[in-house]
C-alpha cells in the first residue's frame, strides 16, 4: 500500500521514539538493523525526515536520532503524505487520471469509502500511540 520508502520512513520514526524516550538517542545500525532495513536506504530516508523536521539528529560520537516530545504526535497520514504524496488519499483506485463522482472508474463507489476510512485511520495514529502499544506488547515492529 505505501512505498518502500514510506514503509521504513514509519518503522524508523516509531523505533527511535520508543528506543529514545528515556532521553538517549539510537544510531543509523540500531534503526537498519532493528527495521530489517539496508543501512544506506534508512540513512537517506532520516536524513530527509531530519531536514523537515520529523526527527531530530546529533552528530558526533554520542549523536544518533531521537524525536523530540512534539514530534511524538505526528500522525502517520503527515509521513505518508511527505515521503509518498497524498495520491493514497485523493486518487483513483485503478491509476486512472480521471476518476470523480461523475466520471468514476469501476471501483469509485466502493473505493472512495475505503480511502476515507484509511485517511481517517493514518490522521488519528499518532507515533506516541503506536509506541505506547509496542511498550504494552500489543504491536511489533519485526517478525
Amino acid at each position: 500500500m505505501f512505498s518502500k520508502t514510506c514503509e521504513y520512513a514509519i518503522r524508523a520514526l516509531v523505533l527511535i521514539a520508543q528506543k529514545t524516550q528515556d532521553g538517549g538517542r539510537i544510531g543509523i545500525k540500531d534503526i537498519a538493523t532493528d527495521i530489517d532495513s539496508p543501512e544506506y536506504f534508512i540513512a537517506k530516508i532520516l536524513q530527509n525526515l531530519s531536514r523537515k523536521g520529523f526527527v531530530q539528529s546529533v552528530k558526533g560520537p554520542n549523536g544518533g536520532f531521537y524525536l523530540d516530545d512534539a514530534n511524538l504526535d505526528i500522525s502517520l497520514a503527515e509521513v505518508v503524505k511527505e515521503i509518498d504524496g497524498d495520491k493514497i488519499f485523493t486518487g483513483c483506485a485503478l491509476g486512472l487520471k480521471e476518476c470523480s463522482e461523475t466520471h468514476p472508474c469501476p471501483l469509485h463507489k466502493n473505493f472512495k469509502y475505503i480511502r476515507s476510512d484509511l485517511k481517517i485511520l493514518l490522521e488519528t495514529s499518532k507515533i506516541r500511540n503506536l509506541v505506547n502499544d509496542l511498550d504494552s506488547k500489543l504491536a511489533f515492529l519485526k517478525a
